[in-house]
């Protein structure tokens, strides 16, 4: 009777620790493809991928419309601009005969698009509803980069070469207005205070430098990158005073502080950039690489920060916009061979 007890005791034990090894697995692997589905979900989705027809070579910078939810797309390589229904998903007109297209910028409250010709000099002014063009301002050489000041209500434009500069224009009246703030050099990308004085700009030509420019005197203050070389995109948190910058030699995204100058962090990034966004919301940045990546990192807090991922893409495609209102990231991808030029959108997930 004891033995019997005992067989009958030591099954039980048996059948109950191979029932607990079984849920134990069971945690494990259902643990695991969380972990694998948490993975898959990536912080940028492609959601769509829209073809741009007929329009070959890079692509530059992009502006929009949140209004009539426009995309407008400076298709450098083929001297044009492109207009973009985001919602309809395609591209609605052509501004056809421009010269080497790179900075676009659409200004709502005068309904005008500015788009800045690098191989003529010229930056034109165009109806935004009609796109015809009013007017034609002479800006040689090499106009590029435009911003628009809320406060000020004027077009901000970076030009010129060796005496490269930051100038103003009037929408309204369609003509350039008050001083040029010298650079020293050709003005990459470059941000505008919404409520201080003064404009950061990249400035590679200079030195590779990061300059900041007072607003009311001209005077420069030259902020060195300690090393690194290319330093072409650029976003401004103004409210957190950071400002984002992106080099090509090596390929590094960094941070500074705006008041004092000091570097707060520099993480490895996107080969071949020329585009960065700053999503407020989210307090994540993005960089459009050409070498195939968009990296994504996320502001811990001001003086932290880390890298999320860095989602696939496609070689050639460094230039994005970020729609706010729309809450989508876009990216220009030039066409290779037989697939057209196309602007891919992307959804940031939480």
């Amino acid at each position: 009777m004891k033995k019997a007890l005992l067989f009958g005791l030591a099954a039980g034990i048996g059948c109950g620790a191979f029932a607990l090894a079984r849920a134990q697995q069971a945690a494990s692997a259902h643990k695991q493809a969380s972990q694998a589905s948490a993975r898959e979900i990536s912080s940028l989705q492609l959601q769509q991928q829209i073809p741009v027809p007929n329009v070959m070579g890079r692509l530059d910078h992009m502006s929009s419309d949140p209004k009539r939810r426009l995309l407008f797309v400076s298709a450098l390589g083929n001297n044009s601009a492109e207009v973009i229904d985001t919602f309809a998903g395609r591209a609605v007109h052509s501004i056809t005969g421009l010269a080497q297209p790179q900075g676009i910028l659409y200004v709502p409250d005068f309904n005008k698009l500015v788009i800045a010709n690098a191989e003529n000099g010229k930056v034109n002014i165009y109806d935004g509803t009609t796109y015809q063009l009013r007017k034609s301002l002479d800006f040689a050489p090499d106009p590029d980069n435009l911003r628009w000041d809320p406060t000020a209500k004027l077009v901000v434009l970076g030009y010129g070469e060796e005496d490269g500069g930051i100038a103003f224009i009037d929408p309204q009246k369609e003509q350039q207005v008050g001083q040029v703030l010298k650079t020293g050099g050709h003005p990459e990308s470059f941000q505008v205070e919404a409520s201080g004085g003064h404009i950061f700009v990249n400035c590679p030509d200079a030195g590779n430098i990061v300059e900041s420019i007072d607003r009311k005197t001209g005077a420069v203050t030259k902020w060195s990158l300690n090393g690194l070389r290319g330093n072409f995109p650029m976003q401004l948190d103004e409210k957190d005073h950071r400002l984002f910058t992106v080099t090509r030699k090596p390929p590094m995204f960094v941070v500074l502080d705006t008041q004092t100058g000091k570097e707060v962090a520099r993480l490895r990034t996107s080969g071949d950039s020329d585009d960065l966004f700053f999503d407020a919301s989210r307090k994540r940045i993005y960089v459009a690489g050409g070498q195939a990546t968009i990296s994504v990192y996320q502001m811990n807090d001001p003086g932290h920060y880390s890298l999320v991922e860095r989602v696939p893409t496609t070689i050639g495609a460094r230039t994005a916009f970020f729609f706010t209102t729309r809450d989508q990231l876009y990216l220009g991808v030039p066409a290779k061979g037989s697939e057209p030029s196309q602007i891919w959108a992307f959804g940031p997930q939480e």
